[in-house]
């Protein structure tokens, strides 16, 4: 109201007002789709709701931590390119995101649907990227795009094809739930050369990510297509924490990722898709013979572990989009959890686990520790015509570690240095800044106050609520 009166006077040129982002409307929002409850390997609870089966608690992939950690579900701007065949570009978790499709089958955009038996690309594809939408499950990079490329072949051509359209079409992540150890169909010269060229030249140089699935064969050595030295190798682990007896061993083996073998993975169903032929009535789809609904089904294998790979690949990306394919493949690598026996590791690495289980928020943590590089600054060269006080610094980085009181989010740094002379005089407690970016411009968190314990933030969050302003105690280990 300050400003548009201010604005009516002809003497003054300009009158807007400051509007800061208040934390209310800034703070992380987890997803409240209706069966994320039942997705463990997302954030294993140690138990599957609806039933009585105990599975073991954090032996998960750290997702939901690295959401808090980002405070997003991941980029819009980053792309997922699946793979497979059988994709139901109309369900709901799926169509919304569709970015530059093709088949190879009929050569357009226009997906081949409804043979029941392909459905394979619609689990894979939901595992990876499945909005949040408050219904049904949601995928590990929810805000990602879909670029769904159907119908795989272990044709030369067909291969070439498949990598040159991710690479011209704007793919950052290349998922592939799919492969051969038949030696009929190994990997030649022109089938090798087409996945190292969209590794090493696709995203502008940078390189897309490939990701292929190890197999489920229980096989002392992994899919022709994953031992590429440019793919990222998946196999699966179990919501137990321990390797998934079907998948693949070998040395060419990346990671592993949580997948079925002890509880399976919930993930979308083609329309079309006529379940397990075996089985019958709802046992057609729910291993437990408990309905879930006709949207959705029990899935697995590395067919499932490596989406979910993908899917934490594109919040890696989200976090620094600035990574190469190689870099990563290492944050991927180099951030996981040793599950297994210390005996099964040789140089960090075994021929079950790879590196070990991923662990999204270590992932994101590292990308954005590579981020922290920062810029030159700038040489100020219009007149200064006045100020709005001195303030003195004494400026050190402060651990990612401990609890405070978030009382706002700003983007001017003047106010942010306002506010924390304010707040230090009036609670007598040390101010923290955490640097941000909201859409696409650079945010300030306002913190007060640094302890050991939440109940000691707590406290200070009871005074400062009692000084009318708002606020809440914070997890600083989530914002370093």
């Amino acid at each position: 109201k300050v400003a548009n009166m201010l604005q009516q006077i002809s003497l003054v040129k300009l009158a807007e007002p400051d509007l800061d982002t208040m934390l209310d409307e800034y703070e992380f929002r987890e997803p409240t789709d209706d069966l994320i409850g039942q997705q463990w390997h997302l954030n294993n609870k140690g138990s599957i709701p609806g039933t009585n089966y105990h599975i073991r608690q954090g032996a998960d992939a750290k997702v939901y931590d690295a959401w808090r950690r980002l405070g997003a579900l991941g980029s819009e701007r980053t792309v997922i390119a699946v793979i497979d065949n059988g994709f139901d570009i109309n369900h709901p978790d799926l169509r919304t995101k569709v970015f530059r499709p093709f088949d190879l089958w009929n050569q357009s955009p226009n997906l081949s649907i409804g043979d029941p038996r392909f459905t394979h690309g619609t689990p894979c594809a939901s595992v990876a990227l499945a909005v949040s939408n408050g219904r049904g499950i949601v995928g590990a990079a929810p805000n990602a795009m879909f670029m769904p490329i159907s119908g795989t072949s272990f044709s030369n051509r067909a291969t070439e094809q498949m990598f040159d359209y991710c690479v011209e079409n704007g793919a950052d992540i290349i998922s592939c739930s799919w492969g051969t150890t038949d030696p009929n169909f190994n990997l030649g010269s022109i089938k090798s050369e087409a996945i190292t060229r969209a590794a090493t030249k696709g995203r502008g140089g940078k390189g897309c990510i490939i990701l292929f699935a190890t197999g489920n064969d229980d096989l002392d050595f992994v899919n022709f297509y994953a031992a590429h030295p440019d793919v990222i190798a998946v196999g699966a682990s179990t919501s137990q924490d321990t390797y998934a007896s079907y998948s693949n061993r070998g040395r060419e083996v990346s990671v592993v990722a949580p997948s079925n073998g002890d509880w399976p993975i919930l993930a979308a169903r083609a329309s079309w898709d006529e379940g397990i032929s075996w089985e019958t009535g709802v046992y057609k789809f729910y291993r437990d013979g408990n309905d879930r609904g006709p949207l959705y089904k029990h899935f697995g294998g590395t067919s499932s572990s490596t989406p979910l790979a993908a899917g934490v690949c594109a919040l890696i990306l989200s976090a620094n989009p600035d990574l190469t394919a190689r870099e990563v493949r290492d944050i991927l690598q180099s951030t996981t959890d040793k599950i297994g026996a210390p005996s099964e590791y040789s140089g960090g690495r075994s021929a079950k686990y790879g590196f070990g289980r991923i662990n999204a928020d270590r992932a994101v943590a590292e990308a954005l520790r590579r981020l922290d590089k920062q810029p030159e600054p700038a040489e100020v060269k219009e007149t200064i015509s006045s100020g709005q006080g001195l303030f003195r610094f004494d400026v050190q980085r402060h651990p990612s570690s401990g609890w405070g009181v978030q009382v706002g989010v700003y983007k001017d740094y003047g106010n942010v240095l306002i506010q924390a002379e304010k707040l230090q005089s009036q609670f007598k407690q040390p101010i923290i800044v955490n640097i941000n970016e909201l859409g696409g411009a650079t945010v300030y968190k306002v913190i007060v106050g640094a302890f050991d314990s939440v109940s000691e933030a707590k406290q200070l969050h009871e005074k400062i609520k009692a000084a009318g302003i708002s606020s809440f105690p914070t997890d600083l280990s989530k914002l370093g």
